[in-house]
């Protein structure tokens, strides 16, 4: 059986798990929550966090969880890639990239944090992202609810399920997750 979905009774569990939903429901909130718990299990993977100066939004910095950090976009940067008002570092992304080997499948869960159109400049991102989409390894990841042609692509794919976030539904949902990785992890352990 591939591993692609996993039977559990008579439901399929994709392995490949997107979540979506407006700007400001806690996306990020709920990935880094859903890390969290998986901390024994050592998830690779990086996720967004703003930067602030003088209480003004004036870019975004990459963490990942294994301890590196880069820099995705700032408004006083130079670049030819922009999203808003904020200039996109594809260099810098892509060197953050190589620095996690998230394309070796050596972690059995992957999350990202997230599939969004400053990330989507990146032709290296668009590979490293189909590859872990292709793996047979547990991915999670949060993606811009609109896009371009990428995310739309990503989102219509068969092995993907898309999870729309919103305030009223976010314990149940963490609780769903945690639920079907528990599944995914002992089928795949089989």
């Amino acid at each position: 059986m591939s591993m692609k979905e996993i039977m559990k009774g008579h439901e399929k569990i994709k392995k490949n798990i997107l979540i979506t939903g407006r700007p400001g429901v806690g996306k990020t909130i709920f990935i880094l929550k859903i890390s969290e718990q998986l901390k024994g299990i050592k998830p690779a993977g990086f996720y967004t966090k703003e930067i602030r100066e003088h209480g003004l939004r004036r870019g975004f910095e990459l963490l990942s969880f294994s301890g590196n950090k880069g820099l995705l976009s700032h408004v006083n940067i130079k670049s030819p890639y922009k999203v808003g008002k904020y200039k996109v570092d594809i260099k810098g992304f892509e060197i953050f990239l190589d620095s996690l080997a998230l394309g070796d499948n050596a972690a059995a869960i992957t999350i990202i944090d997230e599939i969004g159109k400053m990330e989507c400049f990146s032709p290296a991102f668009r590979k490293l992202i189909r590859g872990i989409l292709d793996s047979e390894n547990l991915f999670i990841a949060t993606i811009s609810l609109k896009g371009n042609d990428f995310i739309a692509e990503i989102k219509r794919r068969d092995d993907v399920e898309l999870v729309l976030l919103k305030e009223d539904n976010r314990d149940i949902l963490q609780l769903n997750l945690l639920e079907k990785i528990n599944a995914f992890s002992k089928r795949q352990s089989m």
